[in-house]
């Protein structure tokens, strides 16, 4: 049987993927990934063999392995669902990460200066958002269960990727937010709206923040919204030392996952390399 990808069979694996619920964030990057695997075909049958040369070549033009081995699950999803399990191939193997790179770290003190420099700019929604998710860790996807009811109740409920969890809102930030959505004669529903009154999607969120970071001094490598998300994982560690409690409040169901939020910096890494006295 001939297998060759289509423009019908892209159009069924987004229903299909939209059917599991799945993110918009999340269906997108599988149709971009399914479709880039589908251009450099270029009308080719799907093999095994063709799909294990597009990983080669993905790795032969600068593609990162982490990057190569996210772009495959899209690829086995749509495989499985056409009944083409035989084109699948094995990730690539990879050592766990001991450090992560310093110039994509955001300290503290940076994302403070990027708060205080949108309160500069008047842009206090930006500022707002940014410190809604550093002070209680929800994804930029979640931002839209920020609304007027949950601060009223102190809690957001958030169900998304089949899990309803529930995140505490600060009481500093519940009235930050409450003042803010009265100003803006917002008497229900979500805080973090366009002037026309729809939510910011996640581009628009990405968008402003790099556009603080010239003014703030922060490298544009450190600055979105993930980054926040990192920031108070690594906080709240800090704070109570407990990587099952801190997996809870992220929502992950993996506590690997988890701990890839808590890896230290390279400085951090060669810093503790020195304290084990070892050079005479």
């Amino acid at each position: 049987m001939y297998k060759r990808i289509t423009a019908a069979q892209l159009a069924f694996f987004r229903q299909h993927l939209q059917e599991e619920e799945r993110e918009p964030a999340t269906i997108e990057k599988y149709l971009r990934d399914t479709g880039s695997f589908a251009a450099w075909l270029e009308g080719r049958a799907v093999t095994k063999e063709q799909t294990s040369r597009w990983k080669e070549h993905l790795i032969r033009t600068g593609c990162q392995p982490v990057a190569v081995n996210a772009k495959l699950p899209a690829l086995h999803k749509l495989f499985s669902l056409l009944g083409w399990s035989d084109c699948r191939v094995k990730y690539l193997r990879l050592q766990r990460r001991i450090f992560r790179h310093t110039e994509k770290e955001l300290r503290k003190e940076e994302y403070c200066r990027l708060v205080e420099t949108a309160r500069g700019l008047g842009r206090e929604r930006l500022a707002l958002l940014m410190e809604t998710i550093c002070a209680t860790g929800i994804r930029v996807s979640e931002v839209p269960y920020i609304t007027v009811e949950a601060l009223r109740a102190g809690r957001a409920e958030i169900a998304l990727k089949g899990k309803i969890r529930t995140v505490l809102l600060p009481e500093k930030l519940r009235r930050k937010l409450l003042k803010y959505a009265g100003k803006r004669k917002i008497a229900s529903g979500e805080v973090f709206l366009t002037r026309s009154g729809r939510g910011l999607s996640r581009r628009q969120i990405w968008g402003e923040m790099k556009a603080l970071c010239q003014r703030a001094g922060v490298a544009a490598s450190k600055v979105f919204p993930h980054n926040l998300r990192h920031l108070f994982a690594q906080a709240f560690y800090r704070a109570c030392r407990d990587v099952v409690k801190l997996a809870d409040v992220l929502g992950h169901s993996s506590i690997e996952t988890t701990r890839i939020y808590l890896i230290s910096t390279g400085v951090e890494h060669a810093w503790q390399l020195e304290r084990l006295g070892l050079i005479t």
